[in-house]
């Protein structure tokens, strides 16, 4: 074996990062693994770190952080092609669930750099105005993304009560957007709407499966409408949306596609917990794009 580069984002999950990079470094190394470590505390630093590192070409490159983290890397990544190994050490770690990664065991999650399954996944990508990025869980447009930009704008409270706080006030200024989709190159269709969801895998969030179904290894995209809703009949479909049985109702559409183009005045776009852009999208998917160390046994006990 040659060796294994580390980057870290020692911010990542209101600090769990740091002390992830240190349980993941200390395992690696008592397996005997050369690692060579690379701190980043922003985004701009990541990106500039990770192509350091991948000039090294490591046999596996380790990220520590959240989904965020391992999206703004994305295209250094994809382009060198080497394995990754992910310690989730995020807020939401939606691609960890989706691919059965340890979510609570940063060495555990480590050791699958040594000794998981490689397996090559699809990444999804956003091209707005002003830029193109790659996404890897759900691109959230409407309702579901005004929360996630109150949220980030919010100062008080902290944890899980600020997302709550965020829903509050988004519902009382709940409004419909008057969405126009195409697929695949299809006839756009204009309607009024609450939110759109494009994934890539089911959940954001935290595990919140919005795209029931999906998985990221089929070359496909999973697209989710929900038709327009006044506050109370929003409130009631929340608890639907928690456990995946949402789509099943009339007032919501899921279809699979490769290209979605999304535009509205007002819309906001979120992906992989990032805001990448306002007003129009093309959403697409990039095949097997990536690939990541996973269990062996597909890690079903960590999905959960």
């Amino acid at each position: 074996m040659g060796h294994i580069a580390l980057l870290s984002n020692p911010l990542a999950g209101k600090g769990r990062g740091r002390d992830a990079t240190a349980q993941a470094v200390a395992h690696l190394r008592s397996r005997g693994a050369e690692v060579r470590v690379f701190t980043g505390d922003s985004a701009e630093a990541s990106r500039s770190l990770v192509v350091r590192a991948l000039h090294e070409h490591p046999d596996v490159l380790v990220i520590v952080g959240g989904d965020g983290t391992l999206s703004t890397i994305l295209d250094p990544v994809c382009a060198a092609g080497a394995p990754i190994a992910l310690v989730a050490a995020g807020t939401g770690n939606d691609l960890a669930r989706a691919l059965g990664l340890p979510r609570r065991d940063a060495a555990a999650a480590a050791e699958l750099a040594l000794t998981g399954a490689a397996r090559v996944i699809d990444v999804g990508e956003v091209r707005t105005r002003d830029r193109t990025a790659g996404f890897l869980t759900v691109a959230a447009l409407g309702f579901d993304a005004r929360v996630s930009d109150r949220t980030n704008r919010l100062r008080w409270p902290h944890g899980a009560l600020r997302y709550y706080l965020a829903v509050v006030i988004e519902l009382v200024r709940l409004r419909a957007l008057r969405f126009t989709v195409a697929v695949d190159g299809g006839v756009a269709e204009t309607g009024l709407g609450t939110l759109v969801a494009v994934g890539n895998t089911a959940s954001y969030g935290g595990g919140m499966p919005v795209c029931a179904g999906a998985v990221p290894d089929d070359g496909m995209l999973d697209l989710v409408e929900v038709s327009r809703l006044g506050r109370l009949r929003l409130l009631r479909l929340f608890p639907l949306l928690l456990t995946g049985r949402h789509l099943a109702r009339r007032e919501v559409t899921h279809r699979r596609a490769r290209t979605v183009t999304v535009s509205a005045p007002g819309l906001v776009v979120y992906a992989d917990g990032e805001r990448l852009g306002e007003d129009e999208c093309t959403i697409s998917v990039r095949p097997g794009a990536l690939t990541v160390m996973t269990p062996m046994d597909g890690g079903a006990h960590e999905v959960r």
